[in-house]
């Protein structure tokens, strides 16, 4: 009876051997290929049929997201009319295994008149497709996963690693950095962590308060109300500090007996935390992280104008 995890185990194995041996393939062509689509003024345009196709798809998708302009090009749509959409001063990655695929080479003829740099990934460096193109990138691998040796499973893992070598090498070069990532993914946490403002999340006035001289019984009531788990201490119409439920919880603890009679200014913290209504949502969280507090005051001209709880952020 077939052993799956062992037949697993084999897959992986197979699959990983053949990623550490692709470092030996690395040659001046990888180092040539970056350049050139760091001196475009054009995109990168990703090209494959099949698997090589799919596994094309998500390096544009990567390169895209990471600072290189780019997209994918099925090589049937661009033999029948899509290639008007490649500019002289576009970059041009061919993707085939076995460097011969029909609809690919097809369009090198266009590719050289157009005076499009062509750099190929494929796995036989003395293909029609790698001795056509400027750059070829060796994505050769010992053997496939598939037990006949037919279904691409160790080349398309190897062409897709060499994908993401290359799009990290032009992000290193570019010096691309978290805010860019978040620019193209305002969706994503981290785009929201670093693109939405306080001042886009915070809870407005009117906020829970209560005076110094508020009693326990007042400040649970305005707690209770306001909903935020807190209340601002006022004195005179200034914030003077802020009682939370986890501050009403140690009181208790401390005082004992005499908690029922504390006034506000017993348990209040004084010099609560602020943060600019401008500034991230990671900065907001960084800031709760560091001094173990779940909200901070919103603070603008020494006037409070919101407050902003982990729970907006995450």
């Amino acid at each position: 009876m077939l052993n799956h995890i062992e037949e697993a185990k084999r897959v992986i194995r197979i699959e990983a051997d053949a990623i550490s041996k692709m470092t030996d393939n690395l040659d001046d062509h990888f180092s040539r290929a970056v350049d050139g689509i760091l001196a475009t003024q054009g995109r990168l345009i990703i090209c494959g049929m099949g698997k090589s196709g799919i596994i094309g798809k998500k390096i544009a998708a990567t390169m895209a997201s990471t600072g290189t302009p780019s997209f994918f090009m099925h090589p049937g749509e661009a033999y029948h009319g899509d290639l008007g959409m490649v500019k002289p001063e576009d970059v041009f990655l061919a993707i085939s295994n076995s460097g011969e695929t029909d609809e690919v080479i097809k369009l090198i003829p266009f590719l050289k008149d157009n005076g499009n740099l062509l750099i190929a990934m494929t796995g036989k460096s003395t293909s029609t497709l790698a001795t056509h193109a400027d750059c070829h990138l060796n994505v050769a691998v010992p053997q496939e996963a598939c037990p006949l040796q037919l279904a691409p499973t160790s080349s398309t893992t190897a062409t897709l690693v060499m994908g993401d070598a290359l799009a990290v090498c032009l992000m290193t070069a570019r010096n691309f950095k978290p805010e860019e990532f978040a620019r193209f993914h305002p969706g994503g946490n981290l785009g929201r962590k670093l693109l939405t403002r306080v001042r886009h999340v915070m809870k407005k006035p009117p906020l829970p308060s209560v005076e110094l001289t508020a009693s326990v019984s007042d400040i649970i009531g305005s707690i209770t109300q306001g909903r935020l788990g807190l209340c601002l201490v006022q004195d005179t119409n200034k914030t003077v500090g802020i009682i939370s439920d986890g501050d009403l919880r140690r009181a208790m603890i401390r005082l004992g007996a005499d908690f029922l009679t504390a006034s506000a200014t017993e348990l209040m913290t004084k010099a609560p935390k602020t943060i600019s209504p401008d500034a991230r949502l990671g900065e907001a969280e960084s800031v709760m992280a560091a001094h173990k507090i779940t909200a901070l005051l919103v603070a603008e001209a020494d006037n409070i104008i919101g407050v902003v709880e982990i729970y907006d952020i995450k």
